[in-house]
């Protein structure tokens, strides 16, 4: 999972997510940049609910994650499934950000 150094009051910066396309481009950037498996995605709002997508030749696999990181629960979705998950739902309305990738070291 990312990590980012910060102060107790300070979040990583975000990155406004505009597509679905992008989604897994995003993932496989912050793949090759960090050496880590998936990218996590923040919903905005007051829950700030967290996910973390890895991208697979024939789906996702979407994780749901805790305030601290840790997985809640775990989804394997085909593209068209993907489509009705509240991921996607939050991207057409403008509310899906990931944390902007922090190379490790």
């Amino acid at each position: 999972m990312q990590t980012q150094a910060r102060t107790a009051n300070q979040r990583p910066s975000l990155i406004t997510v505009k597509s679905p396309e992008e989604i897994e481009f995003l993932v496989k950037e912050s793949e090759v940049l960090t050496g880590q498996p998936g990218r996590m995605f923040v919903i905005a709002g007051a829950d700030r609910l967290a996910y973390r997508v890895h991208w697979h030749l024939i789906g996702l696999k979407v994780e749901r994650l805790d305030h601290e990181g840790r997985i809640q629960s775990t989804q394997h979705l085909l593209p068209p499934a993907f489509l009705r998950h509240s991921l996607s739902e939050a991207l057409a309305a403008g509310q899906l950000f990931t944390p902007a990738v922090c190379l490790p070291g």
